[in-house]
């Protein structure tokens, strides 16, 4: 696999492309806005900057990865020639059917489609194709160029060699893939999800605050960064998102959203994305403050 389209170039979009980029891939970043892909192309340069400057990655390394890039606001042509596509937009479901929908006409017969879905059935996701033996979940992990792992999904019908042919292409990227089956949250967010909602759940009820919560967690389970500074990373309505598929797909009231949850989306405190959640972000992003609503 020599050519890839990634579909999205949003957060996890340009990291995606990014790291393929980077690996000697030639990427065709697809977005429907062509601001959009300005800002992913600034991003994914300003970054390749921070690489540079901490001496992991030469100019000239530089250079050829961001030449690697090409961007598409068309979709069809954007595919056209890609060996594997990998789907990073907005985690919405009818968005999502609708693009592998789309994906199945413009693709090559052998392509292999790939969903960074983080929660959403990729054998849903699978039946808007005829080819769900080539459909697959690659799951990378926020910041692509940084993070290890790739949860690799495999839908109800996809194949042994399509699952073969991705594990060994994440290896090639410096990855570390594990294989998991398609059930809601897969493993990632069936377990981080129910953590990030009870630590809500505990701030909602009083139990402590943001501080004390992130804090517990930081330096009593040697977490990096606490779990409501984490769903601010996350997304509060990518957690928001996320929980709801685990509810629905389970059908057990032990995934239901924590109201609070529910009214920061609604108000529009979706966390780093918007400036605020659980913290602050507008005066310094690498050092927030508690959001006056728990300060």
């Amino acid at each position: 696999m020599k050519n890839i389209a990634v579909i999205g170039s949003g957060t996890m979009g340009n990291g995606i492309a990014h790291t393929f980029a980077q690996f000697g891939y030639q990427v065709n970043l697809i977005d429907v806005s062509d601001n959009a892909l300005s800002k992913a192309l600034a991003t994914i340069s300003k970054n390749l900057d921070r690489q540079v400057t901490k001496g992991t990655l030469s100019e000239n390394e530089k250079e050829a990865a961001l030449a690697n890039i090409t961007i598409f606001t068309d979709l069809e042509t954007g595919v056209a020639e890609a060996d594997l596509i990998v789907e990073a937009a907005s985690e919405n479901l009818e968005l999502k059917l609708k693009i592998f929908k789309d994906l199945d006409h413009f693709a090559r017969p052998d392509a292999i489609l790939a969903s960074n879905t983080s929660s959403i059935s990729i054998t849903r996701i699978a039946s808007m194709t005829g080819r769900g033996d080539k459909v697959i979940g690659m799951h990378f992990m926020n910041p692509v160029p940084v993070m290890k792992l790739v949860e690799v999904i495999r839908g109800y019908a996809t194949s042994d060699e399509t699952t073969g042919k991705v594990m060994d292409f994440s290896l090639k990227l410096n990855k570390t893939p594990v294989e998991v089956n398609d059930y809601p949250g897969f493993i990632a967010n069936r377990i981080l999800m129910p953590m990030i909602n009870e630590a809500i759940y505990s701030l909602y009820e009083g139990v402590a605050g943001v501080e004390e919560i992130d804090t517990v967690m930081k330096l009593g389970m040697a977490h990096p960064m606490g779990p409501l500074q984490l769903a601010d990373f996350i997304g509060l309505d990518v957690c928001l998102a996320i929980l709801r598929v685990l509810q629905e797909g389970f059908g057990n009231s032990k995934y239901a959203p924590c109201p609070l949850l529910v009214n920061m989306v609604a108000a529009g405190n979706k966390g780093v994305k918007s400036g605020e959640g659980f913290y602050n972000y507008a005066k310094d992003f690498k050092n927030p403050v508690i959001a006056d609503k728990f300060a």
